[in-house]
């Protein structure tokens, strides 16, 4: 497997793909739980050149433009640093060759719609699934299989079929447990723009899970309500960070007193650090934004369609040793029934975050035009 990074340094082509997802963060990164970089875009050269038949028939053409040629071309909104060891083991396992470009999730989808017909990607892998209703809403992702759709809850699959989720993860508050009580640490959207966090909460306003996270204030909210939620914490102060990471860093040093983050952060520093770190979680109330359950997922572009090492993929991802994987590595929730989720963790069940349809979480563009419009950017 070649990894592919993008550098840091935006190209022309990254530039143009960034549009208004990487505005919100001040110097055009895509902060995400999953930052990489890459030098290069992937290709995806075929590895042998096409035989003619008998008759004359180009072989290759009789396949269709989606027979397996060339390496698996993924691009992943998941970090290298959590999804790479899974990839080799799926490698190692189905004897396919992969070609990972790896980059935050929002941003793929954006290169992905400047690349348009001319993407040389077959699967997007994405850290939540309003990135692939992005993508999936331009016509570039392809319909699953039923059997696959149905290998998780209805609740966790696109409504047209184009995308699969793979784990959950849920939408918490981090909160300084030498400066503020477990009861005093709020659980609602709305709590956390009380006045007396002035100063105090840090987010990441380019983050893939904190667009979402705002696209589900604007179902619940309505545009105006989530234009003032985000106008009203700029009021406040609002502390922005790159990466989900950077904030419970600082909530546990106690330079802010609160944070919003996905859950299994903290259950993974909470695995080497102890679980009496300072840094500790309140989950979000029942009913509340506050308490999101989002999902990884994944769809075939359109340019993997017809591509068994593509299917293959995604069933590896959903098989007991690809669920296993992000249960006992990242601490994520596991999408497929009768797989047991991480230790310590609350059940997903008992999670009861906002009654929303996932697949309404596409339009994450318009919130990060609002993030943007209400000064939130790192800086």
């Amino acid at each position: 497997m070649r990894a592919v990074r993008f550098s840091r340094v935006a190209t022309a082509v990254l530039a143009a793909a960034a549009l208004s997802l990487t505005a919100c963060s001040g110097d055009g990164d895509t902060p995400d739980e999953d930052e990489a970089a890459a030098d290069d875009t992937p290709s995806a050269d075929a590895g042998a050149d096409s035989e003619s038949t008998d008759d004359g028939t180009d072989e290759d053409a009789e396949a269709g433009a989606g027979a397996d040629e060339g390496p698996l071309v993924i691009y992943s909104g998941r970090s290298e640093d959590l999804v790479d060891p899974l990839i080799e083991a799926f490698e190692e396992a189905s004897g396919l060759e992969t070609e990972v470009r790896y980059a935050g999730s929002a941003e793929q989808a954006q290169l992905l719609l400047t690349e348009g017909d001319n993407s040389p990607a077959h699967v997007f892998f994405s850290q939540e699934v309003g990135a692939l209703g992005l993508v999936g809403d331009a016509g570039m992702l392809v319909d699953l299989p039923a059997e696959t759709l149905s290998a998780v809850p209805e609740t966790y699959v696109a409504d047209d079929g184009n995308w699969v989720g793979i784990t959950g993860r849920a939408r918490v508050v981090v909160y300084d447990s030498e400066q503020v009580s477990e009861g005093e640490a709020p659980d609602t959207a709305e709590a956390i723009l009380d006045p007396q966090w002035a100063g105090e909460v840090g987010v990441a306003p380019g983050n893939a899970s904190f667009l979402a996270f705002v696209t589900a204030l604007r179902i619940t909210e309505g545009e105006d309500g989530a234009a003032q939620w985000l106008e009203t914490l700029a009021g406040n102060g609002v502390q922005t960070y790159e990466r989900n990471g950077d904030i419970l860093e600082a909530v546990n040093n106690g330079e802010v007193k609160l944070g919003l983050i996905n859950h299994y952060y903290w259950f993974a520093a909470a695995a080497e650090q102890g679980s009496d770190m300072r840094a500790q979680l309140k989950f979000g109330a029942s009913g509340d934004v506050a308490g999101l359950v989002n999902a990884t997922g994944v769809g075939i572009l359109t340019g993997g369609e017809g591509r068994s090492d593509a299917q293959a993929f995604i069933d590896y991802l959903l098989s007991e040793e690809g669920q296993t994987y992000f249960v006992e590595e990242t601490y994520e929730y596991p999408l497929v029934p009768g797989i047991t989720g991480p230790e310590g963790v609350p059940p997903l069940e008992s999670l009861g975050g906002p009654d929303i349809d996932l697949s309404d979480l596409g339009t994450v563009d318009v919130s990060a035009g609002l993030v943007d419009a209400a000064g939130i950017s790192v800086g």
